[in-house]
């Protein structure tokens, strides 16, 4: 392990020491007065003259599509605090560039975000559409991340004009975790314009930062003065209908009950008893051809509560680097046989400061029946538990330590504990993480570390990680690749264009080093990519990498053998706006080692994905993927096509109606009139948001797929259908 420390420390030295060298350009910071109110404003969409005497905001700047220029429309934000309430109002004229209401496309909205901690790293956003549509999230990482999973407790109205759109919100304190007595809160503004498709910013925002929480303005005066419980209760019904044709035939009538209790702004208890954590739409189905397993995002609302402080740093969007995920909350209640192990209860606790971030999880799964290939399982009880503390230096940058664990009894278990740390600079981070872990008496360590940012016009991406063959955290976390070894840089000019047609361009030469688990050889690998950026928000990305690659696979025996083969990889796709509309699509190609065939042969995906409103409240979303399977002969194996067409009609802006199907189809080598559908998914999903995180669901769905125990040519059998209904009101006091 020390050899790798020492190429840590000297990965640190040549790729951070350049960013601190720099310095930095200086930008204005900009301030805005929130005024007190005994009055509180209506929530209507309409700016009375009760706004007029609170301080504003104006001044925006534009970002896109011309960044650091005059906007082309004027706004006005206006900020009012009582007791219990912030209250803003957005005034976007609208003279040049009428305003777009449309619940399916690209619409105009404004964006209202908060640092109540001053901590210049985190903070909350609050997005509201011109046709009534909403939207809230958590912003981690410096800006550099967000937790759209997030939900809080808040009232927005908006009203179209001609030639402007007005916008309210009421956000209660309560809704909030701040610091207390702190009167000066990070702040930023936004604007969307549809006709136009430009973004305006409060505080000056470019292509190389982005929106980076430490360079907001500043809100001041606030004055925070609510009283209460801080008291959220959520209980929860569930009405189920599960007919799995051959097995079992179900009606399941339970409910559940979740709280969450704000002892003070800054100290919060989470609990849940029994919960249903069934997701209505099941994770889209996916070819795996390599190593490692699938990760799934997290959806769950006891777990994504306080996630932000669960976690160790990444570089959201970017595949280069791979954190130390000892913590991975899917293992809790985790999937097995189409079903999921029932979670008893949970219970969790965090506290904030302004330099400190606090957490602890525990929860305890009971025992689960099950059959594996027709032979009977058990899922045993389980106990899980985390901890977690991290504190901010050197302004907006953080280090902590983070403990998990999972023990079923003294001879199956598995703990972990790491320590992590990421640097910020201006758009530049540096991210470093180490980790023990202990899986019944199996003991490792890993390190992982990760640099993006700017040295000069160079965009810098490089990554250095070293798992020992021992170390695992598979009953807890998410790091598979136990054993490797890997160096990675990539760096090039990114270059900002300020007219034409051409937002940026960024051209990377790079390369790699990886020792692959179980293999005493290192591969290397060349990589190149251009990406460009065009005005109108489109954009693309062409990526190649070719190189000697080493690798350690399973013969027809089941006997280790050493593969080496030269390595090709080529991908390419794009995206932007048509019509108002979504549109994105591409594909891969490479020579590589299929492991879900076990032999070495070309294999490729292809995907696209188009969104179209064809009235306000009616759109369409078809997504289609392809992947290809080639044998060692150079001959196609199989293909996989999948189509999944989906439905939307938003009755109003709290009430969608949603209906899929998801047709997964195999074609037999190049014979596409041999194609059979595989499977066939159809859903159905209902969800009204009738009061603030109140929330009403009816879902449908229903499996079929072929059977060939019935018949030898295959017959398109129903295996289940499930119908749902779910209601959860929450009760604030």
């Amino acid at each position: 392990m020390k050899k790798y420390i020492f190429i840590l420390s000297f990965f640190l030295l040549i790729s951070f020491t350049p960013i601190w060298a720099q310095k930095e350009e200086s930008i204005s910071q900009k301030s805005v007065d929130i005024r007190q109110t005994e009055i509180a404003p209506k929530i209507d969409g309409i700016i009375e003259d009760l706004w007029l005497s609170a301080d504003s905001a104006t001044d925006f700047i534009q970002h896109t599509p011309y960044e650091k220029t005059a906007p082309t429309e004027r706004t006005v934000v206006y900020l009012l605090q009582d007791e219990e309430n912030i209250y803003v109002a957005f005034r976007c004229h609208s003279v040049i560039n009428p305003p777009i209401a449309c619940f399916t496309k690209d619409e105009d909205y404004v964006v209202f975000k908060i640092d109540p901690f001053g901590s210049k790293t985190n903070g909350y956003y609050f997005l509201v559409y011109g046709s009534g549509l909403f939207w809230d999230a958590l912003i981690m990482d410096d800006g550099r991340s967000q937790d759209l999973t997030w939900e809080g407790v808040w009232y927005n109205a908006v009203k179209m004009y001609p030639d402007k759109m007005e916008v309210e919100m009421k956000i209660p304190f309560k809704t909030l975790r701040y610091k207390k007595g702190l009167d000066e809160w990070g702040v930023q503004f936004a604007r969307h314009l549809a006709t136009n498709r430009e973004d305006d910013y409060w505080t000056e925002v470019t292509q190389k930062d982005e929106d980076l929480v430490s360079l907001w303005g500043t809100l001041k005066n606030i004055n925070p003065q609510s009283s209460g419980y801080y008291f959220e209760l959520y209980p929860e019904g569930f009405l189920r209908y599960e007919d799995f044709r051959g097995k079992t035939t179900a009606r399941k009538v339970k409910g559940s009950l979740t709280a969450k209790w704000d002892l003070t702004p800054q100290t919060s208890i989470n609990a849940t008893a029994y919960p249903d954590f069934a997701q209505i739409e099941s994770d889209p189905y996916s070819v795996n051809l390599s190593r490692y397993p699938t990760y799934l995002e997290e959806q769950r609302p006891f777990f994504v509560e306080g996630r932000e402080i669960f976690r160790f740093s990444e570089f959201q969007g970017s595949g280069f680097f791979q954190p130390l995920n000892i913590f991975y909350s899917r293992r809790v209640g985790r999937s097995i046989d189409g079903g999921a192990v029932p979670i008893i209860g949970g219970l969790k606790t965090t506290h904030k400061t302004e330099d400190w971030n606090f957490g602890a999880l525990a929860a305890y799964t009971e025992k689960y029946d099950y059959s594996y290939w027709g032979i009977p399982q058990t899922e045993p009880e389980r106990k899980f538990g985390v901890l977690r503390a991290s504190r901010r230096v050197l302004n907006n940058s953080d280090i902590g330590v983070l403990f998990s664990g999972m023990s079923a009894n003294s001879d199956d278990y598995n703990y972990a504990v790491g320590l992590d740390a990421s640097l910020r600079k201006g758009p530049s981070q540096l991210i470093m993480q180490g980790a023990y872990s202990d899986d019944s008496s199996k003991r490792g360590l890993a390190v992982s570390t990760g640099f993006r940012g700017f040295i000069d016009k160079y965009l810098i991406m490089s990554a250095y990680e070293a798992v020992d063959d021992s170390f695992s955290v598979e009953g807890i976390g998410y790091v598979p690749w136990a054993g490797r070894q890997r160096a990675l840089f990539i760096g090039g000019p990114f270059w900002t264009f300020k007219q034409g047609s051409m937002r940026s361009l960024y051209i990377a030469p790079g390369i790699a080093r990886v020792r692959e688990p179980g293999c005493p050889e290192w591969s290397t690998a060349g990589y190149f990519s251009v990406n460009p950026n065009w005005r109108n928000n489109w954009g693309a990305n062409l990526e190649m990498n070719f190189g000697r690659n080493h690798e350690m696979v399973y013969d027809s025996t089941g006997r280790i053998m050493c593969v080496s083969y030269f390595m090709r990889d080529a991908s390419f796709n794009f995206w932007g706006l048509l019509m108002g509309n979504n549109i994105n699509g591409g594909c891969e190609y490479n020579y590589s080692y299929n492991y879900a065939r076990n032999y070495l042969a070309y294999q490729g995906s292809n995907w696209f994905t188009f969104s179209y409103s064809i009235i306000s409240p009616l759109s369409t979303t078809l997504t289609s993927m392809l992947w290809i399977e080639w044998n060692p002969d150079k001959k196609i194996e199989a293909m996989t096509p999948i189509f999944r067409p989906r439905v939307d009609y938003r009755i109003t802006a709290k009430m969608n109606l949603s209906l899929f199907n998801e047709m997964v189809a195999a074609t037999p080598g190049s014979e596409p009139e041999k194609t059979r559908l595989q499977t066939d998914r159809f859903g159905l999903l209902y969800s009204w948001n009738f009061s603030p995180k109140s929330w009403l669901y009816v879902a449908l769905n229903d499996y079929n797929s072929l059977d060939y125990a019935s018949n030898p040519e295959g017959t398109m059998t129903q295996k289940y259908a499930i119908g749902a209904i779910k209601a959860k009101y929450l009760l604030y006091f």
